[in-house]
């Protein structure tokens, strides 16, 4: 079996578990379209919290910019994870104590303005636009590279699949496919982290490999050449 046919089904593979996810988690109610009916586990959540920033734009947009800029470009990672932090921890759980499905809701709600409401609404056309954007970028070069289709169809296939299961399951059918997302992530996170630390340091663990000292082996070749 060729590279390419194993290319078509690991990616076929993945569709049909996202559409199924959609089907099983499909939305019955508003409060499950918005909200995914308020009942998953806060261990699941935060998995596919963990997946939608380990998204196209984060694993492409951000290791692109920071490979292209350096150490100047950790300045946007860490203001792209720093909005999450706060978002999290000054939006999300008052978002659910007022029992509101949407942020401008609750920014009107509280602060009893619709002047609040509509400047939350346009923070957030211009937040998501620019999110999405990202997004359909990483979406078309991963699957235009994939499939080996160009560019536009590519984006064409991926904008299809999203919508299937965004309309179908709604939050709750995002959220389980975020987390399916999340373990396919991890794990490309993870081996090679493993693997280059354990190649570096001697240590397969990366958090305690990057204080190691660094393995480094060099010999001399025969032409007197150094070779690392």
């Amino acid at each position: 079996m060729d590279l390419k046919t194993i290319t078509y089904l690991v990616v076929g593979a993945t569709f049909v578990l996202y559409i199924g996810i959609a089907i099983w988690a499909r939305a019955g109610s508003t409060k499950e379209f918005y909200v995914a009916g308020g009942g998953v586990n806060p261990v699941a959540n935060g998995m596919a919290t963990a997946a939608d920033w380990m998204s196209a734009a984060s694993f492409i947009s951000m290791a692109g910019l920071i490979a292209f800029m350096g150490y100047g470009g950790s300045v946007f990672l860490m203001g792209w994870t720093g909005g999450y932090v706060l978002l999290a921890l000054l939006l999300a759980p008052y978002l659910r104590k007022f029992g509101k499905f949407t942020v401008p809701e609750f920014v009107g709600e509280r602060f009893y303005s619709n002047t609040a409401r509509i400047v939350a609404v346009v923070c957030l056309i211009i937040a998501s636009v620019t999110y999405v954007i990202g997004q359909m970028k990483g979406v078309g070069v991963a699957f235009g590279r994939f499939l080996e289709v160009d560019y536009a169809t590519g984006l064409g296939i991926g904008m299809c699949i999203v919508f299937i299961y965004a309309v179908l399951g709604g939050m709750k059918g995002i959220t389980y496919t975020q987390i399916a997302q999340y373990c396919v992530l991890i794990l490309a996170y993870t081996i090679p982290a493993v693997f280059i630390s354990l190649q570096l340091t001697g240590n397969p663990l990366p958090q305690l490999g990057l204080g190691g000292t660094m393995q480094v082996q060099m010999s001399i070749c025969s032409t007197g050449s150094i070779r690392w």
